[in-house]
C-alpha cells in the first residue's frame, strides 16, 4: 500500500491525496490551490497522476480547496464514481457552479484562463455517488477487499474523515477536522482504533482558538462596538458552514435572547443562499439542540431584520441603507465575491469594521489586510485600510491545535503513524512538536509528490 501527496502539502489548499491499494488507485479530494497569483497558477499544472487510471474518488467535503480540480478529472477522462454523503454532492454543485461563474467573469474582465467547463461539472454531478456516515463501501481488488468507512468530521455540512482498510491496513484521512461546539453541527467523531497511518490537517496546528463558552460573547461585543460606532460591520464569510453559524447566533443573540440592538443585516451571497437550503432539507445532519429548535417551530436561518441578497441589484440597494449595518458576505478570504465590492467602499471609513471569522491563506487579499497592509488594491484603486480590523478563532470551522491532538488521540490506542499535511509550515511543525510531547507515535510532514510505504 502507498500513499502520494498531490496537494496540500505544506501549504493549506489544494487537497489531494492518491492512496494506491491492491491493485486499486483510489483518490482522496481534488481541490483547486488558493492565494496570490503564486498558488493558484497550480491549477493549471498537469495533474501528478492519470486520471483514466483512478479507480475511485473520495470527496470528504464540498469547500472549493478539496472539490475545485475534480472537473479536471472527468477532463482528463475519468470514469467512474466519486462518493461523498448527499449533503457534500449538492453543495459541492453550487461551489463548483459558482466557481465556473466567478472563472468565467474574471475571463471577461481580465483575460484569466478558464480551468473547466460546464460540461465538465454535469460529468462530474453525474458520476456522483451517494454514500452516508457509516454505509460500508465495498470494492474488490486484485486479491481482496477495499473498505471505506465515512465518519462525521463536524467540519462543515455533511463533511467526512474517511477509513479504508485494504491489504490488511487501516489507514484514516482526515479531510478537515472540525472546531469544538459549534451550532447545528454535530460533534467530530472519535477515531476508531488500530488506524496504521493517520494523514491529518494541521491547518491551525501552531494555535488556540477562543473559547467555545465565549462564542456568542465575543460576537456581541464585536457587533455591538461596531453598531456604536455608527459604521458598517463587514464580516467576510466562508458561503459554507460559517456563514449558517453566524446567522445562526445573530438569530439567537437578536431574536431569541434579545442581547443585540436590531439593524439591518444583508446576507450577500447568491452561494451561501444556496447552500441554506440544502441546510434546511438535511435536519438529520443536525445536533440535537438545532434539532430541537426546528421541532419547536423555529426557523434557524430566518429572523427580522436579516436581508438576503441573491441578485447584483439587491446587493447594490445595500449601499443605499444607512448605517450602522452588518453586510455578510463571500469569498471568505476576500479573493473574489461581493465582500471585495463593499471593502472598496468601507475600508476607508475610520467608523467601519472588518471581522475575519476564518482562515485566511497566503497572498489573499483577506490575509494582506490581516496583517496590516494599507493601502491595499481593489479593483485598481488603492485603498486605505483606516476601519477597524478584528477578528474571531471561535468562528473558524477548523479545530484547534488542542482539539486536533485530542482528536488524534481519541481512539483507544492513537495511530502508529501521522503524517501532516493541509497547512503551512509553521502550523505542521508546531503540532509534530505537541504530538510528540503528548504521544509515542511517528509524526511526519508530508512534501508535494511524496509517495510513502504502509
Amino acid at each position: 500500500m502507498h500513499i502520494t501527496f498531490c496537494g496540500a502539502a505544506r501549504e493549506v489548499t489544494g487537497s489531494c491525496n492518491l492512496l494506491q491499494a491492491d491493485g486499486l488507485n483510489i483518490l482522496v479530494d481534488c481541490g483547486m490551490f488558493q492565494g496570490g497569483a503564486e498558488h493558484e497558477v497550480k491549477n493549471f499544472h498537469p495533474l501528478s497522476f492519470n486520471p483514466t487510471e483512478i479507480n475511485a474518488v473520495i470527496v470528504t467535503h464540498a469547500h472549493l480547496d478539496h472539490v475545485g480540480r475534480l472537473p479536471l478529472l472527468i477532463k482528463g477522462g475519468y470514469t467512474g464514481y466519486f462518493y461523498a454523503t448527499p449533503a457534500t454532492i449538492e453543495l459541492a454543485e453550487l461551489i463548483l457552479e459558482d466557481t465556473l461563474h466567478i472563472m468565467t467573469y474574471n475571463n471577461e474582465k481580465l483575460g484569466t484562463p478558464i480551468l473547466y467547463s460546464s460540461q465538465d461539472i454535469a460529468g462530474v454531478m453525474s458520476q456522483f455517488k451517494p454514500l452516508d456516515y457509516h454505509e460500508l463501501l465495498v470494492l474488490p481488488g486484485k486479491t481482496g477487499e477495499v473498505k471505506i468507512e465515512f465518519y462525521d468530521a463536524g467540519h462543515i455540512f455533511g463533511s467526512v474523515f474517511v477509513v479504508i482498510e485494504a491489504e490488511g491496513k487501516r489507514v484514516v484521512f482526515s479531510g478537515d477536522i472540525g472546531n469544538v461546539q459549534v451550532p447545528i453541527l454535530k460533534e467530530t467523531e472519535s477515531l476508531p482504533s488500530d488506524v496504521d497511518i493517520l494523514i491529518c490537517e494541521s491547518t491551525y496546528g501552531d494555535r488556540l482558538h477562543e473559547s467555545s463558552e465565549k462564542r456568542q460573547e465575543i460576537i456581541e461585543k464585536m457587533v455591538s462596538k461596531a453598531v456604536t460606532e455608527g459604521g458598517v460591520l463587514m464580516i467576510p464569510s466562508f458561503s459554507l458552514e460559517r456563514t449558517q453559524e453566524l446567522i445562526y447566533d445573530l438569530n439567537d443573540l437578536i431574536d431569541r435572547k434579545h442581547h443585540l440592538e436590531r439593524v439591518p443585516i444583508f446576507l450577500d451571497s447568491p452561494l451561501a443562499i444556496g447552500a441554506t437550503k440544502v441546510y434546511r432539507k438535511y435536519v438529520k445532519y443536525y445536533d440535537e439542540e438545532a434539532k430541537r429548535l426546528v421541532d419547536s417551530g423555529d426557523e434557524l436561518f430566518e429572523f427580522p431584520g436579516l436581508t438576503m441578497c441573491d441578485t447584483k441589484e439587491e446587493s447594490m440597494r445595500i449601499n443605499q441603507v444607512p448605517s450602522p449595518k452588518i453586510v455578510i458576505a463571500g469569498a471568505g478570504m476576500m479573493n473574489g465575491g461581493r465582500i471585495v465590492h463593499h471593502a472598496r467602499r468601507y475600508l476607508s471609513d475610520e467608523r467601519s469594521t472588518l471581522l475575519i471569522i476564518g482562515y485566511q491563506a497566503s497572498g489573499t487579499l483577506g490575509r494582506r489586510i490581516l496583517e496590516g497592509e494599507s493601502p491595499v488594491n481593489i479593483f485598481g484603486e488603492q485603498v486605505p485600510v483606516r476601519c477597524r480590523i478584528d477578528a474571531i478563532g471561535a468562528l473558524s470551522a477548523h479545530g484547534d491545535q488542542k482539539k486536533l491532538v485530542e482528536w488524534i488521540g481519541s481512539g483507544k490506542v492513537p495511530p502508529k503513524q501521522v503524517y501532516l499535511n493541509h497547512g503551512e509550515p509553521l502550523a505542521s511543525e508546531a503540532l509534530v512538536e505537541k504530538l510528540n510531547e503528548t504521544y509515542s507515535l511517528k509524526v511526519g510532514i508530508a512534501n508535494f509528490d511524496l509517495t510513502i510505504e504502509v
